[in-house]
């Protein structure tokens, strides 16, 4: 079937899953003046590195300014623990496993990317009107047809995949190219300077917005920053201690553990980029026409989860709940914090019902319009939610409760570390146990096997559903080709 046949429908005609419902539209929604979008996503950031979300260890000012003038949503999440399946979901709405990208992440010149067929946030704005434009990292394919401009966007400045896959990583079995900085479909650079990535993407994003003020756009900023090698430009490394600062400048090759002592200052660097942003939407008068969203595509290998347990490729709480802070002036209220289920499945579907186009008709899209729960105090639209650890179902939770689906049962303790799932079945409340240390299987026996049956009803229908992933079996890295 043709990318683009019969895939958008009338506002509302959103395609349900069993066990979920969708929120009515809301009041008002007939304006003609379409906002602007903008997703700021940074890579390995946790749950506890913002101020506004209780970490002390870091300064972010500007974001948790926006949080004031905004909304956190304290219960948001993405819906994979590592950087590729996270990122499928966000651009198209469904779950990781749905279009086949549930396994892992994509390395240089990988045979695997995100499916032509699928549809895009940008995708589904485009025919709203929109400019798109995405500056910073794609990590969903970086053969010809699996790039961004080939998903819907206009402008793509950045990298295909994560900052660490060249030859200077760890592993040397890989025996990765060069990393190529891309312009559109074109590499410009090889072995760009770390350093400056972050500067550089927020200096187009900037360049973006002024170039686009007169007409709708959708800006998306996913950031290569803080994921591991950590790095961020000189005037930032005016807080690193002096000796940190030596052993950096002296390395050979890249010191991990050295720069994993410069996270909060790479952090601090995101910060100022957010401001950037929100300024230049001030500047440019067009503050009140635009959502902006700032959150993280998955749990933190360096940085720290707050409350929470677990931390990146983990199914606990602090694998995949990641700080979120929401922001439209006039729209939004300001000074909310929104504990209901959201996730970022949730921002195709309400992009799209703001832009008054439609959703893909053709296939289940796994998010829900939640603009009422920003706006109007409405409860979450998910019935449930699923964890997944590649391609294994690990976890469900529904309201306040979580249930691990571990194999086992019994009082093991269960091993919380980053990258990690329960192996043994766990029930938790989430309202009073954030951490999820309190086993209360024992006590809800009814409830446990509501919730095993919610998961096996909706691994039966996710089989039946399924899209594959796209592929190329001729697949070369981008730095072999000429450009």
């Amino acid at each position: 079937m043709p990318k683009l046949a019969n895939q958008m429908v009338l506002l509302g005609a959103v395609l349900l899953l069993p066990r979920m419902s969708a929120a009515a539209p809301s009041e008002g929604r007939g304006e003609t003046q379409k906002p602007n979008f903008v997703i700021i996503f940074t890579d390995d950031q946790g749950y506890g590195d913002l101020g506004c979300f209780g970490g002390d260890h870091v300064q972010t000012p500007r974001i948790d300014r926006m949080a004031d003038e905004g909304v956190k949503l304290t219960s948001f999440y993405v819906a994979g623990n590592v950087c590729t399946p996270s990122r499928a979901a966000l651009m198209t709405g469904s779950y990781p496993k749905r279009v086949g990208l549930a396994a892992g992440v994509f390395l240089a010149g990988d045979r695997n990317g995100l499916n032509p067929d699928e549809v895009t946030i940008a995708e589904v704005l485009k025919p709203a009107g929109y400019a798109t434009g995405i500056f910073g990292k794609w990590h969903l394919g970086d053969q010809p047809e699996f790039l961004p401009t080939r998903q819907g966007f206009d402008e793509f400045f950045g990298l295909p995949y994560s900052h660490d896959i060249h030859p200077f990583h760890g592993n040397k079995k890989h025996k990765f190219p060069p990393l190529p900085l891309m312009e559109k479909e074109k590499v410009i650079e090889e072995e760009p300077d770390a350093d400056f990535l972050t500067k550089r993407i927020t200096e187009r994003a900037v360049d973006f917005i002024v170039r686009h003020q007169d007409e709708p756009f959708f800006l998306y900023v996913p950031h290569p920053i803080p994921h591991r090698p950590i790095h961020m430009s000189p005037p930032f490394m005016e807080e690193v201690p002096e000796a940190i600062k030596a052993k950096l400048s002296d390395e050979e090759g890249i010191d991990y553990l050295t720069r994993d002592k410069i996270y909060n200052q790479a952090v601090r660097e995101i910060d100022w980029s957010v401001g950037e942003i929100l300024d230049a939407l001030e500047e440019n008068g067009i503050d009140e026409k635009t959502l902006v969203i700032f959150t993280s595509d998955n749990g933190p290998s360096v940085g720290k989860t707050g409350p929470l347990s677990g931390g990146k490729g983990s199914t606990f709480e602090g694998g995949q709940r990641v700080p979120a802070v929401v922001r439209w002036p006039g729209k939004i209220p300001a000074g909310q914090t929104i504990d209901e289920l959201t996730t970022a499945m949730d921002l195709l579907p309400t992009f799209a019902a703001l832009a008054g186009t439609g959703i893909p008709s053709d296939r289940v899209i796994d998010g829900r319009d939640i603009l009422p729960v920003l706006t109007e105090d409405a409860k979450t639209p998910h019935e449930a939610f699923f964890f997944f650890k590649g391609n294994a179902l690990k976890a469900v939770r529904s309201g306040k409760w979580k249930l691990h689906l571990g194999k086992a049962k019994g009082n093991a303790k269960a091993r919380r570390g980053k990258g990690s799932s329960s192996p043994v079945m766990a029930l938790y409340d989430l309202d009073r146990d954030r951490a999820e240390e309190r086993n209360l299987l024992n006590e809800h026996p009814e409830l446990v096997e509501k919730l095993r049956s919610e998961a096996k009803i909706f691994e039966a229908e996710l089989k039946n559903d399924m899209r594959p992933a796209g592929h190329k079996p001729d697949a070369k890295p981008l730095t072999t080709r000429a450009h």
